[in-house]
Protein backbone atom coordinates (compact mmCIF):
# COMPACT_ATOMS: atom_id res chain seq x y z
CA UNK A 1 0.00 0.00 0.00
CA UNK A 2 1.21 3.38 -0.94
CA UNK A 3 -0.04 5.94 1.61
CA UNK A 4 -1.16 10.19 0.87
CA UNK A 5 -1.93 12.50 3.53
CA UNK A 6 -5.38 13.73 2.81
CA UNK A 7 -5.65 17.38 3.36
CA UNK A 8 -9.54 18.11 3.49
CA UNK A 9 -11.20 20.78 5.95
CA UNK A 10 -14.66 19.87 4.93
CA UNK A 11 -15.54 16.09 6.33
CA UNK A 12 -17.98 14.00 8.34
CA UNK A 13 -19.72 14.36 10.19
CA UNK A 14 -19.72 18.02 8.34
CA UNK A 15 -22.49 17.39 5.91
CA UNK A 16 -23.83 19.16 2.67
CA UNK A 17 -22.64 18.51 -0.49
CA UNK A 18 -19.01 19.66 -0.11
CA UNK A 19 -18.38 16.71 1.92
CA UNK A 20 -18.96 14.11 -1.02
CA UNK A 21 -15.94 14.43 -3.06
CA UNK A 22 -13.58 14.30 -0.02
CA UNK A 23 -15.53 11.14 1.65
CA UNK A 24 -15.68 8.99 -1.39
CA UNK A 25 -11.96 9.38 -2.55
CA UNK A 26 -11.08 8.36 0.34
CA UNK A 27 -13.08 5.65 1.06
CA UNK A 28 -12.33 4.05 -1.87
CA UNK A 29 -8.27 4.92 -2.50
CA UNK A 30 -8.14 1.57 -0.76
CA UNK A 31 -9.34 -0.59 -3.36
CA UNK A 32 -6.34 0.86 -5.34
CA UNK A 33 -3.42 0.15 -3.33
CA UNK A 34 -3.49 3.94 -1.51
CA UNK A 35 -3.98 4.25 2.40
CA UNK A 36 -5.00 7.74 3.22
CA UNK A 37 -4.58 9.66 6.46
CA UNK A 38 -7.08 12.34 6.18
CA UNK A 39 -6.17 15.35 8.11
CA UNK A 40 -9.64 17.26 8.44
CA UNK A 41 -11.38 19.39 11.49
CA UNK A 42 -12.09 18.58 14.82
CA UNK A 43 -15.47 19.67 16.59
CA UNK A 44 -16.73 22.41 14.59
CA UNK A 45 -19.88 24.89 14.08
CA UNK A 46 -21.48 24.21 10.45
CA UNK A 47 -24.70 24.59 9.28
CA UNK A 48 -25.37 20.49 8.62
CA UNK A 49 -24.44 17.38 10.06
CA UNK A 50 -24.86 14.17 8.73
CA UNK A 51 -23.71 11.70 10.82
CA UNK A 52 -24.57 8.32 8.75
CA UNK A 53 -21.49 9.78 6.32
CA UNK A 54 -19.36 9.51 9.74
CA UNK A 55 -20.41 6.05 9.93
CA UNK A 56 -19.81 5.25 6.29
CA UNK A 57 -16.30 6.66 6.53
CA UNK A 58 -15.85 4.72 10.07
CA UNK A 59 -17.10 1.26 7.82
CA UNK A 60 -14.43 2.37 5.35
CA UNK A 61 -11.93 1.73 8.30
CA UNK A 62 -9.96 5.50 7.49
CA UNK A 63 -7.75 6.88 9.25
CA UNK A 64 -9.15 10.28 10.27
CA UNK A 65 -6.96 12.88 12.38
CA UNK A 66 -9.17 15.90 13.68
CA UNK A 67 -7.45 19.57 14.76
CA UNK A 68 -9.60 22.35 15.89
CA UNK A 69 -7.07 25.10 14.73
CA UNK A 70 -8.39 29.12 15.34
CA UNK A 71 -11.35 29.62 13.25
CA UNK A 72 -14.53 31.09 13.69
CA UNK A 73 -16.15 27.76 13.38
CA UNK A 74 -14.50 26.14 15.84
CA UNK A 75 -15.14 29.45 18.16
CA UNK A 76 -19.02 28.84 17.38
CA UNK A 77 -19.34 25.57 19.29
CA UNK A 78 -18.59 21.78 19.66
CA UNK A 79 -20.64 20.26 16.52
CA UNK A 80 -23.44 22.92 16.93
CA UNK A 81 -25.79 23.37 14.17
CA UNK A 82 -25.60 26.90 12.97
CA UNK A 83 -28.86 28.68 11.75
CA UNK A 84 -28.31 30.03 8.12
CA UNK A 85 -29.42 33.72 8.33
CA UNK A 86 -31.03 35.52 6.11
CA UNK A 87 -29.25 35.40 2.61
CA UNK A 88 -28.26 39.49 2.72
CA UNK A 89 -27.32 38.73 6.47
CA UNK A 90 -24.87 35.63 5.31
CA UNK A 91 -23.76 37.49 1.99
CA UNK A 92 -22.91 40.88 4.39
CA UNK A 93 -21.14 38.53 6.66
CA UNK A 94 -19.29 36.28 3.77
CA UNK A 95 -18.04 39.59 2.48
CA UNK A 96 -16.87 40.85 5.35
CA UNK A 97 -15.19 37.74 6.36
CA UNK A 98 -13.30 38.07 2.98
CA UNK A 99 -12.31 41.36 4.02
CA UNK A 100 -10.08 40.63 6.97
CA UNK A 101 -9.13 37.09 5.87
CA UNK A 102 -6.63 36.42 2.89
CA UNK A 103 -7.31 33.86 1.49
CA UNK A 104 -10.16 32.80 3.64
CA UNK A 105 -11.48 32.51 7.14
CA UNK A 106 -10.10 29.06 7.22
CA UNK A 107 -6.06 30.23 7.96
CA UNK A 108 -6.14 29.12 11.49
CA UNK A 109 -7.50 26.20 10.82
CA UNK A 110 -4.96 25.55 8.03
CA UNK A 111 -1.98 26.97 9.99
CA UNK A 112 -2.70 24.59 12.62
CA UNK A 113 -2.91 21.59 10.12
CA UNK A 114 0.57 22.46 8.81
CA UNK A 115 1.86 21.98 12.36
CA UNK A 116 0.23 18.80 12.69
CA UNK A 117 1.05 17.62 9.26
CA UNK A 118 4.94 18.05 10.03
CA UNK A 119 4.55 15.90 12.66
CA UNK A 120 2.89 13.29 10.86
CA UNK A 121 5.18 13.45 7.54
CA UNK A 122 8.39 13.30 10.23
CA UNK A 123 6.84 10.01 11.88
CA UNK A 124 6.21 8.21 8.98
CA UNK A 125 6.80 7.98 5.45
CA UNK A 126 3.90 8.75 3.02
CA UNK A 127 4.70 8.87 -1.22
CA UNK A 128 2.37 12.05 -1.54
CA UNK A 129 0.31 14.82 -0.89
CA UNK A 130 -2.99 15.18 -1.63
CA UNK A 131 -5.40 18.74 -0.55
CA UNK A 132 -8.91 19.70 -1.52
CA UNK A 133 -9.81 23.10 -1.94
CA UNK A 134 -11.85 25.40 -0.55
CA UNK A 135 -10.55 26.33 1.55
CA UNK A 136 -8.03 27.68 -0.74
CA UNK A 137 -5.91 28.07 2.69
CA UNK A 138 -5.36 24.38 2.82
CA UNK A 139 -3.45 24.58 -0.13
CA UNK A 140 -0.98 27.07 1.01
CA UNK A 141 -0.70 24.67 3.76
CA UNK A 142 0.12 21.60 1.73
CA UNK A 143 2.45 23.37 -0.76
CA UNK A 144 4.69 24.07 2.75
CA UNK A 145 5.00 21.20 3.32
CA UNK A 146 5.85 19.75 0.33
CA UNK A 147 8.79 21.97 0.62
CA UNK A 148 9.58 20.74 4.02
CA UNK A 149 9.51 16.92 3.02
CA UNK A 150 10.04 17.03 -0.99
CA UNK A 151 6.62 14.72 -1.64
CA UNK A 152 4.48 15.18 -4.72
CA UNK A 153 1.63 17.40 -4.35
CA UNK A 154 -1.65 17.30 -6.36
CA UNK A 155 -4.45 19.93 -5.33
CA UNK A 156 -7.98 18.85 -6.17
CA UNK A 157 -9.50 22.05 -7.04
CA UNK A 158 -13.59 21.80 -6.52
CA UNK A 159 -13.84 25.59 -7.40
CA UNK A 160 -11.68 28.54 -9.17
CA UNK A 161 -9.90 30.31 -6.57
CA UNK A 162 -9.36 33.47 -8.35
CA UNK A 163 -12.78 34.52 -10.05
CA UNK A 164 -14.97 32.12 -8.59
CA UNK A 165 -18.78 32.49 -8.19
CA UNK A 166 -18.80 33.59 -4.73
CA UNK A 167 -15.19 35.82 -4.83
CA UNK A 168 -15.42 39.14 -3.06
CA UNK A 169 -12.39 41.36 -3.63
CA UNK A 170 -12.55 44.49 -1.45
CA UNK A 171 -9.24 45.76 -2.37
CA UNK A 172 -6.64 45.95 -5.46
CA UNK A 173 -4.24 44.78 -2.45
CA UNK A 174 -6.74 42.05 -1.79
CA UNK A 175 -6.46 41.18 -5.51
CA UNK A 176 -2.84 41.09 -5.94
CA UNK A 177 -2.60 39.28 -2.53
CA UNK A 178 -4.63 36.60 -3.92
CA UNK A 179 -3.15 36.29 -7.14
CA UNK A 180 0.19 35.82 -5.55
CA UNK A 181 -1.00 33.36 -2.99
CA UNK A 182 -2.80 31.38 -5.88
CA UNK A 183 0.42 31.75 -7.99
CA UNK A 184 3.26 30.96 -5.50
CA UNK A 185 0.88 27.29 -4.19
CA UNK A 186 0.33 26.46 -8.05
CA UNK A 187 4.39 26.61 -8.79
CA UNK A 188 4.59 24.02 -5.76
CA UNK A 189 1.88 21.57 -6.93
CA UNK A 190 3.22 18.74 -9.28
CA UNK A 191 -0.32 17.93 -10.34
CA UNK A 192 -3.72 19.72 -10.66
CA UNK A 193 -7.08 18.24 -10.68
CA UNK A 194 -10.29 20.05 -11.74
CA UNK A 195 -13.53 19.28 -11.71
CA UNK A 196 -14.52 20.37 -15.36
CA UNK A 197 -13.00 21.45 -18.71
CA UNK A 198 -14.05 25.30 -17.81
CA UNK A 199 -12.08 25.25 -14.58
CA UNK A 200 -8.86 23.81 -16.67
CA UNK A 201 -9.07 26.82 -19.08
CA UNK A 202 -9.22 29.45 -16.86
CA UNK A 203 -6.63 28.04 -14.92
CA UNK A 204 -4.49 27.78 -17.95
CA UNK A 205 -5.32 31.18 -19.25
CA UNK A 206 -4.63 32.55 -15.64
CA UNK A 207 -1.25 31.07 -15.29
CA UNK A 208 0.42 30.36 -18.45
CA UNK A 209 3.56 28.22 -16.85
CA UNK A 210 1.48 25.26 -16.35
CA UNK A 211 1.04 22.92 -19.62
CA UNK A 212 -1.73 21.15 -20.59
CA UNK A 213 -0.56 18.19 -19.46
CA UNK A 214 -0.21 19.52 -15.73
CA UNK A 215 -3.94 19.73 -14.92
CA UNK A 216 -6.35 16.94 -15.43
CA UNK A 217 -10.38 16.65 -15.08
CA UNK A 218 -11.50 14.18 -13.05
CA UNK A 219 -15.40 15.50 -12.74
CA UNK A 220 -17.98 15.00 -9.50
CA UNK A 221 -19.76 11.69 -9.48
CA UNK A 222 -22.15 9.72 -7.70
CA UNK A 223 -21.54 6.51 -5.42
CA UNK A 224 -23.69 3.29 -6.24
CA UNK A 225 -24.17 1.89 -2.71
CA UNK A 226 -25.82 5.39 -2.08
CA UNK A 227 -28.66 3.91 -4.46
CA UNK A 228 -28.05 0.53 -3.32
CA UNK A 229 -28.58 1.36 0.16
CA UNK A 230 -31.53 3.44 0.02
CA UNK A 231 -34.68 2.68 1.84
CA UNK A 232 -37.09 2.24 -1.13
CA UNK A 233 -40.49 3.80 0.09
CA UNK A 234 -44.30 3.11 -2.28
CA UNK A 235 -45.16 6.13 -3.95
CA UNK A 236 -48.14 7.46 -2.49
CA UNK A 237 -49.55 9.01 -5.36
CA UNK A 238 -49.92 9.15 -8.65
CA UNK A 239 -48.68 13.47 -8.70
CA UNK A 240 -45.95 14.31 -10.60
CA UNK A 241 -43.05 14.72 -7.92
CA UNK A 242 -40.33 16.87 -8.64
CA UNK A 243 -37.50 17.19 -6.54
CA UNK A 244 -34.89 19.65 -5.34
CA UNK A 245 -32.38 18.66 -3.02
CA UNK A 246 -29.31 21.27 -2.14
CA UNK A 247 -29.46 24.69 -0.15
CA UNK A 248 -30.34 28.65 -2.06
CA UNK A 249 -27.55 31.32 -1.54
CA UNK A 250 -26.20 33.67 -3.23
CA UNK A 251 -27.46 33.36 -7.08
CA UNK A 252 -28.74 29.95 -6.61
CA UNK A 253 -32.55 31.45 -5.67
CA UNK A 254 -35.38 29.13 -6.39
CA UNK A 255 -37.56 32.58 -6.94
CA UNK A 256 -37.71 32.24 -10.27
CA UNK A 257 -38.64 28.89 -10.47
CA UNK A 258 -41.38 29.92 -7.92
CA UNK A 259 -42.94 32.40 -10.21
CA UNK A 260 -42.93 30.24 -13.12
CA UNK A 261 -45.09 27.82 -10.70
CA UNK A 262 -47.40 30.91 -10.23
CA UNK A 263 -47.69 31.37 -13.66
CA UNK A 264 -48.77 27.46 -14.29
CA UNK A 265 -51.38 28.00 -11.39
CA UNK A 266 -53.40 31.18 -13.12
CA UNK A 267 -52.98 30.19 -16.56
CA UNK A 268 -52.72 25.93 -16.31
CA UNK A 269 -54.47 24.82 -13.02
CA UNK A 270 -55.00 21.20 -14.30
CA UNK A 271 -51.24 21.20 -15.17
CA UNK A 272 -50.65 22.17 -11.38
CA UNK A 273 -53.09 20.23 -9.84
CA UNK A 274 -51.05 17.18 -11.03
CA UNK A 275 -47.10 18.78 -9.55
CA UNK A 276 -45.79 17.86 -6.07
CA UNK A 277 -43.18 20.08 -5.35
CA UNK A 278 -40.29 18.78 -2.70
CA UNK A 279 -37.48 20.60 -1.30
CA UNK A 280 -35.01 18.92 0.73
CA UNK A 281 -32.61 21.08 2.08
CA UNK A 282 -32.46 23.87 3.42
CA UNK A 283 -35.16 25.97 1.74
CA UNK A 284 -34.86 29.50 3.53
CA UNK A 285 -37.60 31.73 5.26
CA UNK A 286 -37.27 34.22 2.41
CA UNK A 287 -38.00 31.58 -0.06
CA UNK A 288 -41.06 30.05 1.98
CA UNK A 289 -42.39 33.69 2.62
CA UNK A 290 -42.34 34.40 -1.27
CA UNK A 291 -44.26 31.09 -1.77
CA UNK A 292 -46.43 31.77 0.99
CA UNK A 293 -47.04 35.53 -0.34
CA UNK A 294 -48.68 33.73 -4.14
CA UNK A 295 -50.46 31.28 -2.41
CA UNK A 296 -48.96 28.30 -3.35
CA UNK A 297 -48.55 26.20 -0.11
CA UNK A 298 -50.79 23.09 -1.28
CA UNK A 299 -47.89 22.46 -3.52
CA UNK A 300 -44.54 22.66 -1.63
CA UNK A 301 -43.30 20.02 0.48
CA UNK A 302 -39.89 20.99 2.75
CA UNK A 303 -38.90 18.67 4.18
CA UNK A 304 -35.63 20.33 5.62
CA UNK A 305 -32.22 18.89 6.14
CA UNK A 306 -32.05 14.58 5.80
CA UNK A 307 -28.90 12.82 5.87
CA UNK A 308 -27.61 11.49 2.93
CA UNK A 309 -29.36 8.16 3.03
CA UNK A 310 -32.52 9.70 3.34
CA UNK A 311 -31.91 12.75 1.00
CA UNK A 312 -31.09 9.93 -1.61
CA UNK A 313 -34.80 7.88 -0.79
CA UNK A 314 -36.40 11.07 -1.67
CA UNK A 315 -34.26 11.46 -5.25
CA UNK A 316 -35.37 7.92 -6.30
CA UNK A 317 -39.11 9.01 -4.97
CA UNK A 318 -39.09 11.37 -7.31
CA UNK A 319 -40.04 11.47 -11.20
CA UNK A 320 -38.05 14.65 -11.90
CA UNK A 321 -35.36 16.33 -10.12
CA UNK A 322 -34.86 20.21 -10.34
CA UNK A 323 -31.66 21.84 -10.39
CA UNK A 324 -30.64 25.50 -11.34
CA UNK A 325 -27.22 27.70 -11.63
CA UNK A 326 -27.71 31.12 -11.34
CA UNK A 327 -26.21 33.72 -13.95
CA UNK A 328 -22.96 34.81 -12.35
CA UNK A 329 -19.18 35.84 -13.72
CA UNK A 330 -18.07 32.60 -13.41
CA UNK A 331 -21.38 30.57 -14.06
CA UNK A 332 -20.31 28.56 -16.76
CA UNK A 333 -17.42 26.91 -14.58
CA UNK A 334 -20.14 25.50 -12.20
CA UNK A 335 -20.83 21.95 -12.39
CA UNK A 336 -22.02 20.97 -8.18
CA UNK A 337 -21.63 17.98 -7.73
CA UNK A 338 -25.66 17.49 -6.54
CA UNK A 339 -26.07 17.39 -10.42
CA UNK A 340 -24.10 14.28 -10.78
CA UNK A 341 -25.90 12.69 -7.73
CA UNK A 342 -28.89 13.50 -10.01
CA UNK A 343 -27.31 11.60 -12.87
CA UNK A 344 -26.09 8.29 -10.68
CA UNK A 345 -30.81 8.24 -10.07
CA UNK A 346 -31.24 8.01 -13.49
CA UNK A 347 -34.13 10.35 -13.52
CA UNK A 348 -34.48 13.29 -15.39
CA UNK A 349 -33.49 16.62 -14.53
CA UNK A 350 -34.82 20.05 -14.90
CA UNK A 351 -31.60 22.28 -15.40
CA UNK A 352 -31.91 25.74 -15.26
CA UNK A 353 -28.69 26.81 -15.77
CA UNK A 354 -26.63 29.10 -18.02
CA UNK A 355 -24.44 28.43 -20.71
CA UNK A 356 -21.65 27.00 -19.45
CA UNK A 357 -20.10 23.42 -17.86
CA UNK A 358 -23.98 22.48 -15.63
CA UNK A 359 -25.76 22.50 -19.39
CA UNK A 360 -22.79 20.68 -21.76
CA UNK A 361 -23.24 17.67 -18.56
CA UNK A 362 -26.95 17.82 -18.72
CA UNK A 363 -26.43 17.58 -22.50
CA UNK A 364 -24.56 14.84 -22.86
CA UNK A 365 -27.07 12.94 -19.62
CA UNK A 366 -29.62 13.46 -21.97
CA UNK A 367 -32.47 12.94 -19.84
CA UNK A 368 -32.52 16.87 -19.52
CA UNK A 369 -35.03 19.53 -19.94
CA UNK A 370 -33.12 23.11 -20.07
CA UNK A 371 -33.70 26.38 -19.68
CA UNK A 372 -32.04 29.60 -18.74
CA UNK A 373 -31.89 30.16 -14.73
CA UNK A 374 -34.43 33.17 -14.87
CA UNK A 375 -36.23 32.95 -17.60
CA UNK A 376 -39.72 32.74 -16.18
CA UNK A 377 -41.74 31.82 -19.30
CA UNK A 378 -39.30 29.38 -20.54
CA UNK A 379 -39.61 27.01 -17.11
CA UNK A 380 -43.83 27.36 -17.22
CA UNK A 381 -42.91 26.09 -20.91
CA UNK A 382 -40.92 23.36 -19.56
CA UNK A 383 -43.15 22.78 -16.86
CA UNK A 384 -46.30 21.82 -19.13
CA UNK A 385 -43.94 19.79 -21.49
CA UNK A 386 -42.21 18.03 -18.41
CA UNK A 387 -46.47 17.16 -17.22
CA UNK A 388 -47.33 15.95 -20.67
CA UNK A 389 -44.36 13.89 -20.97
CA UNK A 390 -45.18 12.08 -17.64
CA UNK A 391 -48.80 11.50 -18.50
CA UNK A 392 -48.08 9.70 -21.24
CA UNK A 393 -44.81 7.86 -19.87
CA UNK A 394 -42.51 8.75 -21.89
CA UNK A 395 -39.81 10.72 -19.76
CA UNK A 396 -36.66 10.63 -21.12
CA UNK A 397 -34.03 7.64 -20.18
CA UNK A 398 -30.35 8.57 -19.21
CA UNK A 399 -27.42 7.76 -21.69
CA UNK A 400 -26.25 4.89 -19.95
CA UNK A 401 -22.58 5.64 -20.87
CA UNK A 402 -22.32 8.67 -19.55
CA UNK A 403 -23.82 7.53 -16.07
CA UNK A 404 -21.20 4.68 -15.85
CA UNK A 405 -18.52 6.99 -16.49
CA UNK A 406 -19.70 8.96 -13.16
CA UNK A 407 -19.29 5.95 -10.89
CA UNK A 408 -17.47 7.59 -7.69
CA UNK A 409 -15.39 4.04 -8.03
CA UNK A 410 -14.30 4.39 -11.49
CA UNK A 411 -13.48 8.03 -10.41
CA UNK A 412 -11.23 7.36 -7.94
CA UNK A 413 -9.27 4.27 -9.42
CA UNK A 414 -8.65 7.37 -12.50
CA UNK A 415 -7.34 9.52 -9.39
CA UNK A 416 -5.34 6.63 -7.92
CA UNK A 417 -3.57 6.22 -11.28
CA UNK A 418 -2.42 9.30 -11.80
CA UNK A 419 -0.89 9.52 -8.15
CA UNK A 420 1.15 5.91 -9.60
CA UNK A 421 1.86 7.38 -12.89
CA UNK A 422 3.30 10.38 -11.29
CA UNK A 423 5.62 8.33 -8.96
CA UNK A 424 6.57 6.35 -11.80
CA UNK A 425 7.47 9.41 -13.38
CA UNK A 426 9.36 9.94 -10.42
Amino acid sequence: MFKVLFISYYFPPMGLSGVQRSLKFAKYLKQFDWEPTILTTGNTAYYAHDYSLLKEAEAAELNIIRIDGSHINSKLGKKKEVKMPREVIRKTLSNLSKLFFIPDNKIGWSNAAYIKGKEILSKEKFDLIYVTCPPFSSFMTAAKLKKDFGLPLFVDYRDLWNGNQFSFIATPYHKIKHKNYEYASLKAADRVVVINRRIKERILKQYPFLTFDDVSIIPHGFDPEDFENAIKIKKPNNKLIMTYSGIFYENITPKYFIKAFKKLTRERPDVAANYELHFVGYFRKENQNLVNKLGLQEFFRDHGYLNHKDSTTRLLLSDVLWMMVGNTQSADTISTSKLFEYFGSKKPVLGCVPDGAAKTALEEYGASFITPPDDIDAIYNMLIKINDLYKRNMLPKPNQEFVDRHNRVILTEQLAKQFQFFLKEE
